[in-house]
């Protein structure tokens, strides 16, 4: 059973770029993933496939957690229909601009990456905020929504990794807590950040691209075909932009709030999940409010504005709710149990640190989560840590930026969508476009492992 383990994501994988059909793809892994556990516990009760597979997605949608992200990614809907319909997103952009703040493409594209960075605390909320801020810039500038996809999601993630005083520090140090370990946990931790280079390459890559006015491969296509029109002449007439601002102003401060409030004062203990909920929840409230006072819509328009933008993401929600389906049932099937097992074995010690990197990449990929990719893949390389004498800031660095890349490169990850939905650009044109860079800052990092290897432990 354990090679049949990934046949799901294989299924996933081949339909997308078969068919150019995410929701399918996911459905169709599902469906895949619940027969292969049936196989492995009843055989005879394999026709009940369809129904584990509803099941399925009834107990991800269940989750506390996940509702969370379900509704978050509804409610994005709505607080995008507000802004854009107020003509906010014009008028910040003529501010921007009018100010000499945005006055050129790599203004714009620095602004945005500055954005992703400032807002380190959640890495759906920096691409949210980001990705809202930025649109109609970069509309403006003719660039296209797959530049700004890659940019705030090849921010977001090396960005959170590297700081750690957030969510994702506290689920390594938690991870990490379990073991006996040569020093402690946070020593080790905050030691990956300087051997993090698949994230330290990737910001760099994003940096040259903003710089150098620059895209190449897909993302050049994709630009070329771009119509050079102004996309906001044809929203809304240009109000204030404080219709933009205020909301995502509320959403960024509210969401460091919550992280402390949920954290019980402490930032890095705070929920993600729940802090981003509620920061969008408020940022959406303060945006229909700013409507009703100052009289853009009434009670009944704005309404029908929200329950219009959530409706226009819904095929985005419904790929977050499969990536999450399939995850779970990934997890029970041991895909990435047995994808670290096989690529792990049988390895020089110079080719350990590599291999744990391209172990964190591959499982990444194929499961559609970093994070799951973490709780896997740390419980396997501490044990070599400690049996072996490995540095354990450059493994721990390895796994984490083999989890981001995977992450980068897969079009079945919620992170994917959930950055496509905050560009407003399509999935598939998402992952086509960034892979070619994740691919590169790849090579780069593997070359970069090996020779770490050799120095410290060779």
């Amino acid at each position: 059973m354990d090679w049949m383990s990934v046949i799901p994501p294989i299924v996933a994988i081949a339909v997308v770029f078969w068919k150019k059909e995410v929701i399918l793809a996911l459905a169709l892994a599902v469906l895949c993933a619940e027969t292969l556990i049936l196989v492995n516990t009843d055989l005879s009760g394999t026709y009940l496939a369809p129904i584990n597979a509803i099941e399925r997605v009834v107990g991800t949608a269940s989750s506390p957690g996940n509702t969370r992200v379900l509704l978050f990614s509804v409610l994005v809907g709505a607080l995008l229909a507000f802004i854009r319909d107020s003509g906010g997103v014009t008028a910040t952009v003529n501010f921007l601009v009018g100010k000499g703040v945005a006055k050129t493409r790599k203004q714009v594209g620095g602004l945005t990456m500055f954005t992703g960075i400032a807002v380190f605390i959640e890495s759906n909320l920096s691409v949210l905020t980001a990705g809202i801020f930025a649109r109609g810039l970069y509309d403006r500038f003719g660039m296209s929504r797959a530049r700004l996809a890659y940019i705030i999601d090849s921010t977001s993630a090396p960005v959170c990794i590297l700081i750690l005083l957030n969510g994702w520090g506290a689920f390594i140090l938690s991870l990490l807590d379990a073991y006996e370990l040569p020093a402690s946990s946070a020593s080790i931790l905050w030691g990956s950040v300087v051997f993090n280079f698949y994230a330290i390459f990737t910001l760099l890559i994003v940096a040259y691209t903003i710089s150098a006015d620059k895209v190449h491969g897909p993302m050049l296509e994709e630009e070329n075909a771009l119509s050079h029109t102004d996309v906001t002449q044809h929203s809304e007439p240009a109000t204030k932009a404080r219709f933009m601002i205020a909301p995502l102003l509320v959403m960024v401060f509210s969401m460091v709030g919550f992280m402390f409030w949920t954290g019980n004062g402490t930032l890095s203990q705070g929920s993600g999940s729940k802090s981003v909920l509620y920061a969008t929840a408020l940022a959406t409230a303060v945006a229909y409010f700013l409507l009703l006072f100052h009289k853009r819509f009434t009670h009944k328009e704005a309404v029908e504005i929200g329950f219009k933008g959530m409706g226009e993401l819904l095929p985005l929600v419904t790929i977050v709710l499969l990536s999450l389906t399939l995850g779970n049932s990934l997890k029970d099937l041991g895909t990435g149990v047995f994808v670290a097992g096989v690529v792990g074995e049988y390895l020089p010690i110079v080719f350990i640190v590599p291999m744990l990197f391209i172990a964190g990449g591959v499982m990444s990929f194929t499961t559609g989560t970093s994070w799951g990719t973490f709780a896997i893949l740390i419980p396997i390389g501490v044990p070599l840590i400690q049996s072996l004498g490995l540095p354990p800031s450059l493994v721990i660095a390895a796994i984490l930026g083999g989890g981001i890349f995977g992450d980068h490169c897969s079009p079945i990850s919620d992170t994917t969508a959930v950055s496509s939905l905050a560009a407003g650009c399509d999935v598939l044109t998402h992952v086509k476009t960034q892979i070619p860079y994740a691919l590169f800052a790849g090579v780069l990092t593997l070359i970069a492992y090996f020779i770490a290897s050799v120095i410290m432990i060779g």
